[in-house]
């Protein structure tokens, strides 16, 4: 997925300051339980911002890599417009879960931080997806427009956990130097099977 980058000395995750000052630095975070859905262009026109909590126990997907599902994440959004006139859906999510060390199978505790940037688009829009700068990662809006924002958070987070989680080998109960196998030897011979058909023949 496209992420957030730098360019001209100026953090393109602050897609709504227009003038040298943030639009949103003047609002006040609502401190309210995350909807599971939004409508963005409405969000954007009302410049809502979120801040609430989401339980691990309803994002199925990312608990299924989990060994608890007892937890929450934190997420705030926040819905405004940029100089394009791009509905933009930006934000971030942070959680600990407990996943399982690869190297020595003991459960391990893993801090997923991730921060998005989406601008909703209608279904095989072709042309809409042109205009769309590379910063921002592109959602389709369902058949009402709205977006599904816990699915968004959840797909981020995934995305955030490590293919191979490993404690800090300090602290590893398996060192990996102790995971080196040694030499198992040569695999035995299996006889040729033309050589049998030459004995075969013989007889």
């Amino acid at each position: 997925m496209k992420k957030m980058r730098e360019k001209n000395g100026k953090n393109l995750s602050d897609p709504f300051d227009s003038k040298g000052a943030l639009l949103y630095d003047a609002r006040l975070m609502q401190k309210v339980k995350m909807p599971v859905t939004i409508d963005p262009v409405k969000a954007a026109q009302k410049r809502s911002d979120y801040e609430g909590i989401v339980p691990l126990v309803n994002l199925t997907r990312l608990t299924e890599s989990l060994l608890d599902k007892q937890g929450e994440v934190t997420v705030r959004v926040e819905c405004g417009t940029d100089q394009q006139g791009l509905t933009v859906i930006q934000g971030g999510a942070s959680c600990e879960v407990s996943v399982t060390c690869e190297r020595c199978g003991e459960a391990m505790t893993v801090s997923l931080d991730c921060n998005f940037a989406y601008t909703p688009v209608k279904p095989d829009d072709d042309a809409a997806l042109e205009l769309i700068p590379e910063r921002y990662d592109v959602i389709e809006k369902d058949e009402h427009g709205e977006i599904n924002l816990r699915q968004l958070v959840e797909d981020e987070l995934i995305l955030a956990l490590p293919l191979f989680p490993m404690h800090d080998e300090a602290v590893c109960a398996v060192s990996a130097s102790s995971m080196s196998f040694g030499d198992i030897g040569p695999e035995p011979e299996k006889p040729n099977p033309f050589a049998i058909l030459a004995e075969l023949k013989k007889k």
